[in-house]
């Protein structure tokens, strides 16, 4: 069942992606070539709790997973599409670094992904990169009361068709608010003009996960990070958006 928030719902939801986005803004300063993805971490527990919130990922037990996540964001560089655990792992230039950050507060949720380019990287790696921040975008701005669900996903596809990308299917957006994860699934491929009808109130974390080659992925023996099978480049962007009477409503950008 999908859930319609109310006004006074998306201003507390407004206050977790804020905090997610001030995560971000902390990270873009420290974040370079030589440091670990553990101190990476670290800096955004600290972030997050100093604003009282709790990290909504340390813990978690979701379907890849068999055993709780143990770190407060998930680090995923290069070949690795998702959940990554930080931990020693030192970042090199010429990386693509995916850091996705979940918060909670005052009962409702604040999802968000940014990939960072760390330092020279190389061209098939900034045209991922531009491929997917443009396919979020684009697919935002279809955040609109009357549209369908999967106008969302066609988007996506249609720009990573562009580029010869492949899009990652095992793993989707999702709705969100008092739970991480809520209904409805938002798959990033198939066709326009299907599903549930855009309502006022629905917010959606949407989240493109483009691969350079074969859209194939497996799960490693952490049982948490997800990697492309021919370990070739990818990459992940995600925002929490409110769709709202005068258009979309993006929660977890400042």
């Amino acid at each position: 069942m999908i859930i319609c928030k109310s006004a006074n719902e998306i201003r507390l939801m407004r206050e977790a992606g804020r905090i997610v986005a001030k995560v971000f803004l902390k990270i873009e300063e420290i974040i370079k070539p030589g440091i670990t993805t553990g101190y990476i971490d670290k800096i955004a527990e600290e972030v997050i709790t100093g604003e009282k919130a709790v990290p909504a990922f340390k813990g978690y037990v979701g379907k890849v997973g068999k055993k709780p996540f143990p770190n407060s964001v998930c680090i995923s560089i290069d070949e690795q599409v998702v959940h990554g655990i930080p931990g020693r792992r030192v970042i090199k230039d010429g990386e693509l670094v995916s850091i996705d950050i979940g918060v909670k507060i005052n009962g409702f949720y604040g999802d968000a992904t940014r990939t960072y380019k760390v330092g020279n990287v190389s061209k098939i790696a900034e045209r991922l990169w531009n491929a997917t921040k443009e396919a979020l975008d684009k697919s935002i701005e279809l955040c609109v009361v009357g549209n369908r669900l999967s106008d969302i996903s066609n988007v996506i596809e249609n720009r990573a068709i562009i580029d010869g990308f492949s899009v990652v299917k095992d793993f989707v957006g999702h709705g969100i608010g008092r739970e991480m994860h809520e209904d409805p699934q938002i798959l990033n491929y198939g066709p326009p003009g299907q599903g549930p009808v855009l309502k006022q109130g629905m917010v959606l974390a949407i989240e493109p996960m483009f691969n350079q080659g074969s859209s194939d992925v497996e799960i490693l023996s952490d049982l948490w990070t997800v990697v492309t099978r021919d370990r070739k480049l990818s990459c992940h962007f995600e925002d929490t958006v409110a769709v709202l009477e005068n258009g979309p409503s993006i929660l977890t950008r400042i």
